[in-house]
């Protein structure tokens, strides 16, 4: 849950790197509160209603963590406008997104995953 609260204390910070880690589990986090937000939205027979507030919410915080995993992996932020092609990007992205970062400070920061001991 932390990960989720820390993307979220970076609301609108696109620069700098994220590890995998913070992206997927934020993913995921989401993923879950977008069903449990659908439900309560279903339950109390608003559906139109909630579910596109929470979507709007998170929109911004979302489209941080991608460029700053883009930034992690060397690429520009700019590579996240590949989720605009329908399908293709969608899967390019996802691999994108999956791929380790750079274990070496690059342009866009210091590498955010601590060193491993020796």
């Amino acid at each position: 849950m932390n990960w989720y609260l820390d993307v979220l204390k970076k609301y609108a910070v696109f620069s700098g790197r994220a590890r995998r880690t913070e992206h997927w589990m934020f993913f995921l986090f989401n993923a879950i509160a977008v069903i449990v937000v659908a439900a309560v939205d279903l339950a109390i027979d608003t559906f139109p209603l909630l579910y596109p507030i929470y979507f709007l919410a998170v929109l911004l915080p979302h489209v941080g963590v991608m460029v700053r995993r883009m930034h992690d992996t060397g690429r520009s932020g700019w590579w996240v406008l590949v989720c605009l092609i329908p399908v293709v990007g969608w899967i390019v992205m996802a691999v994108l997104l999956a791929t380790e970062g750079e274990p070496h400070q690059n342009a866009y920061g210091p590498n955010p995953k601590p060193a491993g001991a020796y």
